[in-house]
């Protein structure tokens, strides 16, 4: 039966002197589970023979629950590809290709097959991921796609219209088209293998592919049908497994890498088939120069080749045979080339790989540049289509973010991001931490997630589906690994946030060597409001010792209390953290934290914190009991403990009130009631228990289990409780499992306190879900498929409108649409003059052309004038206002940055040069030259002297520029008008 220990002395919150601290390795384990055939066989009998009973698993039905996906399980090798205009690009993303704005960063639209659905089955979703795409080379607005499910679709993007489904009958890894071939694709497919499986059917293997020739026609039969067939396909030949295709510039031949062979074939005579040249290494990836006949690889060594063997040494002869081509070589990478691409003019090779940099090559020179620390391993290269502007290069990298890089500085302009997932999940190098930072800030309504390096977190909003910042917890180096050893950097484990979101706690650790010792540090961060980011305010090394933290929770904050931190570690001790204020003279009040009392419960070792709602207990798991400590005098106040729970690995306060406390253990629940310190109720659970969620304003809470079978999928099993009762409320099943969840604010779900519970989660493939069936979370635009047109693509300024205005006839909305992104309606700003003088000389305008657009910015234009009307508290007003004057006036919006004194000599001096101009001394009446005119009477003579006959003539003023003359000011009455006497009333005989 349930026991309530009271404390004893041997149990009061003093550390133990003299006491060991216990090792993880003495707390009991939970039994391992039989794997013994026999086992599992009666288990599924016994349970299903078993009545429903309070407290079994039995007691709900279950269900499938509603989740939505934040961000991509990893990014996709296949190539990015642009629209012809380069206003667009296209990402695959699994089974559907995202279309995103160039100008916005945006995802405009989503193209999705028609029976796809953002489905529960893992296993579907791969057999329907995207392998290739490319452009309809006879028609700009068609893209045509492959993917794992053997079908070749078309699309049109522009109106988000599925054309044509074609089944090829083999999973498509490659595809490549011309526009020497008319309605025709050629594909790599998988072919099935020599090996069959348990049931005697042939398994395809991804080392094995063979090249098809597809036409994109149905047959007459299935020309009605939602899939179709194509009316011819012919084999051409067979390679090992694929890693690129693709067409020479003119369409004469026909490249296939795999393995360590390039293989060549003519379009004129496909029939032979093709000629293998080999490498020394495996191909990896593969690209045509846009001009010439010849193409380049990369490999697995990190070495890129120019292969010329597109002459006469393929000849129908040679089919079938393995030759040697004459390359040319360049090496940089340590690692595998990832992406090759030429750009337009065919003059660079850009490459990339796992080291993070961009390499430019010069191809006539073989020297080459660089785009050093992208962030994260490059996967794919691409190059715009600079129709209208400057040409730019978009990187994809292994974090499932995009960076243009501007190709006159080789800077980067411009980072796309969302969730940057970890790149080991995208370099097939699962990383499985045993606990991953994952929180609420309550202030801006963003998700803290752990970012794409392991020593990082990033801030999500999900409310504008976008990644608001990143923050460095633990400054590392990030560089790629050494030959093929890995390298450990340190990782954030853990991430807690304040309840009023103006501190956050940060646990991040990294293992220890022969050559270094490990490293643990406590981190306390405290939010910045006005600029809206976290500043470090306190570190705290090795909080215990060389273990592990297990626990990190503040406490809630309250009026008469200052505000406290509990951490529990491997080492057995609890550890109370408190925020000290120190105020000194003449200086603001300086807040850090400092430690306030260690706390230890006999060789136990504690495993999870809990505080309660009003912040008076912390609940602490301690092997088989759970203390319960007075949060004012730090003093062990109750022992719970429990038969039905030998092993508690979690502790949590539940319900409204905070009146209950939920022990979960390996298998078992036991919910506690603190008032009379007896137990509720228990529940058994029979595949296991892996975690539990719950939110302080609901009395349900939901439990995370095992899946119940061993064989099917991996499922994670939701239940929902109350605390009234040990029967489940509901029960739903999920298709993966969990490295973290959190229970969801209540501002992001509607609804009643049962279906009002939601999750957030991090799955074990890296994936972010919200769960919950009503999410009030807004969809994120350009998720579902619509076109282009009704996506508001924006309408680009003419050569005519630049030289004669905008037109009458176009509505005022559209011409504010035509404005290009990068031109800001407000003033320059220090980082925009800086980006547009940061360009090569021969691409700069001329400073006249800059100058009166940036002094023009400078002038704000005046409103209209407001009657001023006289109150009886005017007095009061003005005195205030002379308060007021005492501290700074800022007039728009705030400066970035202070103007030097050089720098603003170097403006003055400019302003001389192109503003103050000299004065034309030669007057033209009626477009004729006269060396004496008379202006109203008055004979004006040029104060200048007559230039010598060998002096040079000036250059004429383009009709264009040049504005009227205008008399130039009168230097002295006398040298004016010598008929005059000075001191004559001259200004009243001209009035």
């Amino acid at each position: 039966m349930p026991v309530a220990v009271d404390p004893t002395p041997a149990m009061a919150a003093s550390k133990q002197k003299h006491a060991a601290p216990s090792l993880p390795t003495d707390i009991p384990l939970p039994d391992t589970p039989k794997t013994a055939k026999k086992p599992r066989k009666k288990q599924p009998s016994q349970t299903q023979d078993a009545p429903p009973t309070p407290g079994s698993s039995k007691s709900a039905p279950s269900s499938s629950w509603t989740w939505r996906s934040l961000t991509v399980s990893s990014s996709s090798r296949v190539p990015l590809l642009f629209t012809k205009d380069g206003s667009y690009f296209f990402s695959v993303n699994g089974p559907s290709v995202k279309i995103y704005s160039v100008a916005t960063g945006r995802v405009v639209s989503t193209l999705y097959p028609l029976q796809h659905t953002p489905a529960a089955d893992i296993d579907s979703e791969a057999r329907g991921t995207i392998t290739c795409m490319a452009l309809n080379p006879h028609n700009a607005y068609q893209l045509i796609t492959g993917s794992l499910d053997g079908v070749v679709r078309v699309w049109d993007f522009v109106d988000a219209v599925l054309l044509k489904t074609l089944d090829v009958g083999k999973p498509v890894h490659h595809l490549a088209v011309h526009e020497r071939f008319r309605d025709e694709v050629f594909v790599s497919v998988a072919r099935p293998a020599k090996r069959v499986n348990s049931k005697g059917n042939p398994t395809a293997n991804g080392d094995n592919n063979s090249v098809m020739r597809v036409v994109l026609k149905a047959t007459d039969a299935t020309v009605n049908l939602p899939v179709q067939t194509p009316s011819e396909s012919h084999t051409i030949g067979k390679t090992r497994g694929s890693s690129g295709l693709a067409f020479s510039p003119s369409g004469s031949w026909l490249v296939v890498t795999a393995g360590h062979k390039a293989y060549v074939a003519s379009t004129s005579n496909l029939k032979a088939g093709f000629t293998k040249f080999v490498s020394p290494d495996k191909l990896t990836c593969l690209a045509f120069h846009p001009s010439e006949e010849y193409f380049a690889t990369g490999d697995e060594k990190g070495v890129v080749r120019l292969w010329y063997c597109l002459n006469d040494s393929v000849s129908p002869e040679s089919t079938g045979t393995e030759k040697k081509a004459t390359t040319t070589t360049l090496h940089w990478h340590a690692h595998a080339v990832s992406s090759l691409a030429f750009t337009a003019n065919g003059a660079y090779l850009l490459t990339g790989g796992e080291e993070a940099v961009l390499v430019i090559w010069q191809l006539h020179t073989g020297k080459k540049e660089f785009v050093p620390r992208l962030g994260a391993p490059i996967i794919n290269v691409a190059i715009s289509n600079a129709t209208t502007g400057e040409e730019s290069y978009l990187v994809g990298l292994a974090d499932a973010s995009f960076v243009f890089v501007r190709s006159g500085t080789l800077k980067v302009s411009r980072t796309i991001a969302r969730i940057k997932i970890d790149p080991a999940i995208s370099n097939n190098r699962p990383t499985l931490p045993s606990s991953v930072p994952l929180t609420v800030h309550s202030l801006t309504s963003t998700l803290v997630l752990p970012s794409s390096h392991p020593s990082m977190i990033q801030m999500y909003s999900p409310t504008i589906a976008d990644l608001i910042s990143e923050l460095e917890v633990s400054p590392s180096n990030k560089i790629s690994r050494r030959d093929d050893k890995q390298l450990d950097p340190p990782r954030v484990e853990r991430a807690v946030v304040s309840e009023n979101g103006k501190w956050m706690a940060t646990v991040d650790s990294r293992a220890g060597d022969e050559a270094h010792r490990g490293e643990v540090y406590l981190k306390l961060w405290s939010w910045e409001k006005k600029g809206g980011y976290w500043t470090l305010n306190t570190r705290i090394d090795r909080p215990h010792g060389l273990k592990n933290v297990t626990a990190v929770t503040f406490r809630p904050p309250s009026e008469v209390s200052s505000l406290q931190l509990a951490t529990t570690g491997a080492d057995g001790a609890i550890k109370i953290w408190r925020l000290r204020q120190v105020s000194k003279e003449g200086k603001n009040t300086e807040e850090f934290w400092v430690a306030q009392a260690t706390l230890n419960f006999r060789s136990e070792i504690p495993s999870d914190a809990s505080w309660s709602l009003d912040g008076s207990l912390l609940a602490v798991s301690l092997g088989p009991y759970i203390g319960l400590y007075d949060a004012e005098t730090n003093m062990l106040s109750s022992v719970l403990t429990s038969p039905e729970c030998p092993l508690v690995n979690s502790a949590q306060f539940v319900g409204k009130s905070s009146r209950y406390v939920a022990a979960v253990g390996p298998r078992d629940l036991v919910l506690w009631d603190v008032v009379t310190q007896s137990v509720l109720w228990h529940y058994r659970s029979f595949s296991g228990i892996t975690r539990l969620a719950s939110r302080n304003d609901s009395d349900s809470f939901l439990l995370l289990e095992k899946p119940t079978s061993l064989t099917q999928s991996p499922t994670t099993k939701v239940t929902v409780f109350n605390t009234s009762s040990s029967t489940p409320i509901a029960t739903q099943s999920l298709p993966f499992h969990f490295l973290g969840v959190t229970a969801c604010p209540p501002g992001w779900t509607q609804g009643g306190e049962t279906s009002s519970l939601a999750l957030l989660g991090v799955t074990h493939s890296w994936n972010v879900v919200l769960l919950g069936d009503n999410i009030t979370l807004p969809d994120e635009i350009g998720a579902t498929h619509i076109g282009l047109r009704d996506a508001g693509a924006a309408v680009k300024r003419t050569l005519f409108d630049d030289i004669f205005g905008a037109s009458l006839f176009v509505s005022p909305s559209v011409q504010s649409s035509a404005q290009s992104p990068n031109v800001q309606s407000s003033s320059w700003k220090g980082k925009d003059v800086e980006r547009v003088f940061d360009a090569p000389a021969y691409l700069m305008p001329p400073l006249e052309a800059l100058f009166d657009p940036l002094v023009q910015s400078f002038f704000v234009e005046r409103g209209p004038e407001k009657k001023f009307v006289k109150d009886e508290g005017e007095g009061a007003d003005d005195r205030m206002d002379e308060d007021e004057k005492d501290g700074p006036i800022l007039v728009g919006s705030k400066p970035e940055r202070m103007v030097g004194k050089d720098e603003m000599a170097g403006l003055v001096n400019l302003f001389k040069s192109y503003a103050i101009r000299p004065s034309n001394t030669t007057i033209n009446i009626n477009g004729i030259h006269k060396a004496s005119a008379q202006i109203n009477g008055v004979t004006s003579h040029s104060t200048t002297s007559t230039p010598s006959s060998k002096a040079k003539p000036k250059t004429a003023v383009p009709p264009s520029t040049s504005k009227p003359s205008v008399p130039s000011p009168v230097p002295s009455p006398a040298a004016a008008s010598p008929g005059v006497r000075a001191g004559s009333k001259r200004k009243k005989s001209l009035g």
